[in-house]
C-alpha cells in the first residue's frame, strides 16, 4: 500500500476484463449482447474505484497537525462519516457511517483528514469488525491522543440481499482506546455526543 497508484498492463486488465466475461457467461447471460459488451470494462473500472484503499496509506493523512488549538483540551468528534465498502466474504457492499472522535494530547488535525482515513480504509475488502479497529489503531499510532473513540454503524447487502435476506439490521461496532476504554465517565461523555445516550 502506497500512495502511488500502481501501474497495471494492457495484459493485466484484459485478463480482469476476461474474468468479468466469464462471470457473466457463468450466470446464464451473453457478454457479447449489446447491453453487456462495455460492462467488462466498466466493472474493471468500478473496481479500481471501489478499492483504491490499497493504494492509500491512512497514516499520511494524519501527519500534519496543529499545535495553535488555543488551549483546546476536549473532545474532538466527526459524526456520520458516511461510507461504502465491501465484504470480504461476498463482495457484496457495505453501506454506513462512522463516529470518530479523539481526546487531543497536545496537537489536533484537519477535521477532512479523519474521513480520509475512514474512506481509505473502507476501499478495501472487509468486515467491520476489522474496519473500525483499523481506523482507531491508526488515529492512536500517529496523533497519539489521550484517547479515541470509533463507532461504526453499517447494513450489508450480503445479509439484505441474499443468505437470510434480512433488509433494515444496522449492525454497530466499536473501539475505545486510551481514556474512553479506561474511565467509564469519559466514554459515557463520547457516547453522548456521538448519539448513543
Amino acid at each position: 500500500m502506497s500512495e502511488e497508484h500502481r501501474v497495471r498492463t494492457e495484459e493485466e486488465r484484459e485478463r480482469a476484463e476476461e474474468a468479468v466475461r466469464e462471470l457473466i457467461r457463468w450466470i446464464g447471460d451473453d457478454p457479447a449482447r449489446e447491453g453487456l459488451m462495455d460492462t467488462p470494462r466498466r466493472v474493471v473500472d468500478a473496481y479500481l474505484e471501489y478499492f483504491r484503499g490499497y493504494e492509500e496509506n491512512p497514516e499520511v493523512y494524519l501527519t500534519r497537525t496543529f499545535e495553535q488549538v488555543g488551549g483546546y483540551d476536549e473532545i474532538v468528534l466527526l459524526r456520520e462519516i458516511p461510507f461504502h465498502s465491501h465484504c470480504e466474504h461476498h463482495m457484496a457492499p457495505i453501506l454506513g457511517k462512522a463516529h470518530v472522535a479523539y481526546l487531543p494530547r497536545d496537537r489536533v488535525v484537519g477535521i477532512s483528514k479523519l474521513a480520509r482515513v475512514v474512506h481509505a480504509y473502507a476501499k478495501r475488502l472487509q468486515v467491520q469488525e476489522r474496519l473500525t479497529a483499523e481506523i482507531a489503531d491508526c488515529i492512536q499510532k500517529v496523533l497519539d491522543p489521550v484517547g479515541v473513540a470509533v463507532v461504526v454503524e453499517a447494513t450489508h447487502a450480503c445479509m439484505t440481499c441474499r443468505g437470510v435476506e434480512t433488509p433494515g439490521v444496522i449492525m454497530t461496532t466499536s473501539r475505545m482506546m486510551g481514556i474512553f476504554r479506561d474511565d467509564e465517565k469519559a466514554r459515557q461523555e463520547v457516547l453522548k455526543l456521538i448519539g448513543f445516550n
